[in-house]
């Protein structure tokens, strides 16, 4: 895609072209994640993340049966930190890993190559489309995935509805402009009444479509879909896009391909949506009581056990960075959507 001279586009064309344009993409040609990147997510600050993922996933397997032949897929798996300690906490259970089919659903080539040289495990399989997966039991794993899809805005104005769009000038300056819109039409399109009791609305078209395959997938082929990222839980929609330049918040037009553009989930909306398939059903909680549930306090004194008094704080640290109200415990929300007759509570 080329930002042409006197044009508009859709704000989440904007920031597709902004995070996965092939060339100029933000998520195509660096590391966004670590100490060089613009944000740490939870599995590159504890090991304990991953192990519990790892812990909760197995349990998860065996409240479906554990099944000889089923799927576990990561949704845009980072640098592959997650996946790479999952495996060696999955290698003490060799009936779940011989029955395993690991998957990883990644657009960007530069980060299937970091995964590659990370994860180190030749049973992985990338897949660029859902399709690609044969039918079987399946577990979704979508930690921070669905907050990096682009979105669109759109603002009510005197019973007016209005998109929010690019405008790419003849000197190729950009500024935000509203753009008068057909909200019924856009609902129809994607059979869902997004507007109701909302004066702004803030979704993603490409995030709603992952959904609805997601939950038609589980419904048919049995399975859940696990959901850790930042955000919150309100009828309301609210503007929550940010936009991170070099560890520092910047704004959504300048440092075009050179910025993380991203937003808060609202998982309100995402329960609604799952409650229009019959029969699944919904857990939700934060981070901080998930891996409480999950015993990561517990797990953190074990490692502990026979570290330096330097070691042992710098695991704790990192525990309170995960866990605290004030950090991360709080702000990262946990869905978990799966089958009715699946009455499975670990974590919740």
């Amino acid at each position: 895609m080329i930002l042409k001279k006197n044009h508009k586009i859709p704000l989440d064309k904007f920031i597709d072209y902004c995070l996965y344009d092939k060339k100029n993409g933000y998520y195509m040609n660096k590391d966004p994640f670590g100490i060089t990147g613009d944000f740490t997510t939870a599995p590159n600050i504890s090991r304990l993340f991953s192990e519990m993922i790892a812990v909760w996933t197995i349990s998860y397997w065996e409240s479906l049966g554990s099944p000889k032949n089923f799927n576990l897929i990561e949704l845009g798996a980072g640098n592959g930190e997650m996946m790479k300690i999952m495996i060696e906490s999955f290698k003490k259970f060799p009936s779940f890993i011989n029955n395993c089919n690991f998957i990883i659903h990644e657009k960007s080539p530069n980060l299937i190559r970091k995964q590659k040289n990370n994860i180190k495990f030749n049973k992985i399989r990338w897949v660029k489309n859902l399709n690609e997966i044969k039918n079987l039991p399946s577990i979704y794993l979508a930690n921070e995935f669905f907050d990096a899809i682009p979105i669109k805005q759109f603002l009510k104005y005197k019973n007016t509805w209005f998109e929010k769009y690019v405008h790419i000038s003849s000197e190729k300056k950009l500024s935000l402009i509203n753009k008068k819109i057909d909200i019924k039409t856009i609902e129809k399109k994607i059979n869902f009444k997004i507007s109701e009791k909302q004066s702004f609305i803030e979704f993603s078209p490409l995030g709603l479509k992952y959904l609805l395959i997601i939950f038609k997938l589980i419904k048919k082929n049995e399975g859940g879909l696990l959901i850790i990222d930042y955000g919150y839980f309100s009828r309301k929609m609210k503007d929550t896009l940010q936009v991170i330049h070099e560890k520092k918040y910047s704004k959504i037009l300048e440092n075009t391909g050179k910025s993380d553009i991203t937003y808060n989930l609202n998982f309100y909306i995402i329960k609604k949506i799952a409650k229009n398939f019959q029969g699944l059903d919904i857990n939700f909680t934060s981070q901080k009581k998930f891996l409480n549930n999950l015993g990561i306090k517990q797990r953190a004194e074990i490692i502990g056990k026979n570290k330096t008094f330097t070691e042992k704080a710098d695991i704790f640290y990192r525990l309170k960075r995960l866990t605290d109200e004030k950090e991360m415990g709080d702000l990262f929300k946990v869905m978990l959507i799966k089958k009715s007759n699946n009455k499975s509570l670990i974590g919740f």
